[in-house]
Order: C-alpha cells, then structure tokens, then sequence
C-alpha cells in the first residue's frame, strides 16, 4: 500500500510540475486530469493517520511551482477533507488551511470563500477528535445548571431541535442504536431551540429503552455556553462522543455507526475505573 502511494505520489508531483509548465488554457482544461488522480490520491491515503495525509499533502502542494497550480490542489484538498464523510478527516483540512491560507502563502479564489473557509476553521478547531471536550455548563429544565460531559463516564451529547425532520427522525432510532450498550452511559440531549413548551413537548419523546443509558435534558437559550462555537453546532442534528477521561472519541456521528464505537467507549470505560 505505501508502495503504491509514493508511486501515485510521485505521478502526481509529475503532472502538477507540467501542469505549471502549460501556458495559455483554460484552468477546466489544465486541471481536469489532476482533479482525477487528487481523488485517487486521497483514496489512497484513507489508511493513513491524519498527521500523515498532513505532511502528504503538504508534500504535494509544495511541489507545485507557479501559485495558480498550487493554488488549485490546495483548495481542492481543502474541500475534499473539510466535507469528507469519514469522521476526523476535517483535521486535515484545517491543518492544510494552517499552514497554506493562513500563512497567505495560498489565497481563496473570493472573498466568499475566505469567509466560509474561516468559519469552517473556528468553528470546528475546538472539537476534533483526541481533543478534550470542551466543557458547557448548561441548563435543567426544571432550573439550576450543570456541565456536561460529565467526568468519568461515557457521554454522548446530542444537539436536536424539534423542528428539524432529522432529529425527529434519529430520536426515533435511539432506543435501537443504545440497545448494546451494557455499561454506564450518560446521554445529554441538549435542546437548541429557545421555546420552552416546544422543549417540553419533544423531550417525552427523547427515550434511551436502555436502563444502562441515563438520559439528561439541558437547554441554553442565550448560548452563554457557547456551545455552538465549541462544538461547531450551526445544525442540527449534531452527536458527540466523549469517553471518560473527557477526550472526544465520535464527532459529527450517524446513529447506525454508534454501535461501531461502542465497544472502544465500553473498553476505555473500564481503563479508567482501573
């Protein structure tokens, strides 16, 4: 596998250095063969671990010569890894936005995009996985606060708004996704909204099924938490997973791939006790 990635590496080092040579075309013609071969590259590097596509891509990106080309492969790697559907991979796109866009030494083709980039960046800093959770003192529905996650459990925090066709939809298939779960696990299903009676009424709903799971309910009508910035909620739904000793584990999770994690949760459950 490594083997085949250098080659493959090595390919597309060539075809960017000619691509930098080409004078005079269109840049949907000059770049439409390496937008192929960067998502064989990216392909290629699923394998690896997050610091490694880092240095990969900032390998790439480097060998490209005149700034139109570069430019091109590192928004491109950009995009691909900031909407990548396997979780964590967001990592990489905000190292490569660190070292290239924030240095100035890649710029965004507008300044729509440099927004946008930015936003994708603070917003989703703080929660990456490995990372310690940030912590948020929110409010109970019957008055007083708490933090949440709480320190030495499993904690899933689950970010819903009633009005969203997902949430309804996920809460749903809770009972289902937590039935495995054999060990202590907090759930805190934290309301975005700021209608109490709306609140009220969806939260009957929010059932775990499991006597393992205890569910939690908080809300935080003026954000004092900042919760949005910290966990990058600018949707919902939104499910985080935070193992004992509060390093995050799951970020941006589905339900049908929680039961892929729980087992690593069970397992550093029981590490901690020891």
């Amino acid at each position: 596998m490594r083997t085949a990635r250098k080659r493959l590496l090595t390919v597309l080092a060539a075809l960017a250095l000619g691509l930098s040579a080409m004078a005079g075309n269109a840049d949907s013609l000059r770049f439409a063969a390496l937008d192929s071969l960067l998502l064989r590259y990216c392909e290629a590097m699923l394998p690896l671990e997050n610091a490694d596509k880092v240095k990969e891509c900032d390998f790439l990106i480097e060998s490209c010569k005149d700034s139109a080309t570069r430019q091109h492969v590192a928004l491109t790697l950009f995009d691909h890894y900031r909407t990548s559907k396997l979780m964590g991979e967001e990592e990489v796109a905000i190292r490569i936005y660190d070292n290239w866009m924030a240095t100035k030494r890649v710029a965004m083709r507008s300044e729509f995009d440099q927004l946008d980039a930015d936003l994708f960046v603070r917003f989703n800093r703080s929660s990456l996985i490995g990372m310690d959770a940030p912590s948020l003192r929110l409010r109970k529905p019957c008055g007083g606060t708490a933090e949440m996650p709480v320190k030495g459990k499993t904690t899933l925090l689950f970010f819903y708004e009633p009005g969203c066709s997902k949430c309804r939809a996920e809460v749903k298939l809770l009972p289902q996704a937590l039935s495995t779960v054999d060990f202590p696990l907090e759930l805190a299903a934290i309301y975005t909204g700021t209608d109490r009676k709306a609140w009220r009424r969806f939260r009957r709903e929010i059932q775990s099924g499991n006597p393992r799971v205890k569910v939690r309910h908080f809300w935080d009508p003026e954000i004092a938490s900042d919760y949005q910035m910290k966990y990058a909620v600018i949707g919902t739904p939104r499910l985080f997973a935070v193992e004992p000793g509060g390093t995050i584990i799951g970020r941006r999770l589905e339900l049908d791939s929680l039961p892929q994690l729980l087992p690593v949760a069970k397992a550093l459950q029981e590490l901690y006790i020891k």
